[in-house]
């Protein structure tokens, strides 16, 4: 089988990649900070901000294709740790982009929504970038410089996912289950729409843009849903009926990073070319027999 790289194996995206296609492909994934054991996955310690280690993983390994999900992906943290961010969101990106152009492989690079600041959803992938954030500009900086080092590469432009976490990250929906499960209160927003999809859908998208896409792509679900009615839906199918789910907006919550209204994606494209998400309640009966 082809080698597959993909950095960020312990991370939630890259582990649920890890996972879907090691019968597909030799895989070998990346961690740093945490360790991932994955069956049927060779698993790669790196650190991806040394160029020199790098490279020579590169030269050694020689993958035949590259999903780069690896990334501080928590816009707080990045709006508070800037230089620390850079350096994996858009520096490393920025190298392995050029590593690939260098070995001419093909390269999927995971962006976000949140490129956009929410004001004219929903989003196609030709309408002006506006980020508000220190993460969605870092993103930003990533896509313009490894299409402008590598035209070749796909850039994927990712909704909200959810999803079966790894041993060292969750979804945004783990901890929405916890606080259901122990009776919490839930403070959900009715102004933040997004159109979420699972990760093993996103996962069967970034393989689609793999084989198929050069420049830019948005993977968005096929359901606009704000944040309040995706936790009344979870509830439900969940069996959470009785969950003290309390709508709050934006503006109620104090964050370090600004917060989009509406990064809706317009996945048309994506559609076309065999991308195909299912209606939420679909995909979350999918991930509560999953578990």
């Amino acid at each position: 089988m082809k080698k597959l790289l993909v950095t960020g194996a312990s991370g939630f995206l890259g582990w649920n990649i890890c996972n879907l296609s090691k019968n597909e492909w030799d895989i070998y994934g990346t961690v740093f900070s945490h360790t991932a054991e994955i069956d049927g996955v060779n698993i790669i310690r790196i650190d991806l901000t040394d160029f020199g280690d790098l490279g020579k993983l590169f030269r050694e390994l020689r993958p035949d294709a590259v999903i780069h999900t690896a990334a501080i992906s928590d816009p707080n943290y990045c709006q508070k740790h800037k230089e620390e961010s850079h350096k994996i969101n858009v520096d490393a990106s920025l190298r392995i982009s050029g590593l690939c152009a260098d070995f001419m492989i093909p390269c999927v690079f995971t962006s976000t929504d949140l490129v956009f600041n929410g004001l004219k959803a929903p989003y196609h992938e030709e309408d002006p970038v506006s980020p508000i954030n220190i993460y969605g500009e870092q993103k930003v900086l990533a896509e313009e410089g490894i299409l402008k080092e590598y035209p070749d590469a796909a850039v994927c432009r990712m909704p909200l996912m959810f999803g079966m976490q790894s041993p060292s990250a969750s979804s945004f929906i783990q901890p929405m289950i916890k606080a259901m499960r122990e009776g919490r209160e839930l403070r959900l927003f009715t102004d933040e729409f997004r159109n979420p999809v699972s990760a093993q859908t996103a996962g069967k998208g970034l393989f689609v843009a793999l084989q198929r896409v050069k420049g830019i792509i948005h993977l968005g679900g096929i359901e606009r849903i704000s944040r309040y009615d995706f936790g009344r839906l979870l509830a439900e199918i969940t069996g959470h009926r009785d969950a003290g789910l309390i709508p709050c907006l934006q503006n109620d919550m104090r964050m370090a990073a600004p917060r989009a209204p509406d990064v809706t994606l317009e996945s048309s494209k994506a559609y076309a070319l065999g991308y195909s998400p299912l209606p939420l309640r679909e995909e979350l009966q999918h991930f509560r027999q999953s578990r």
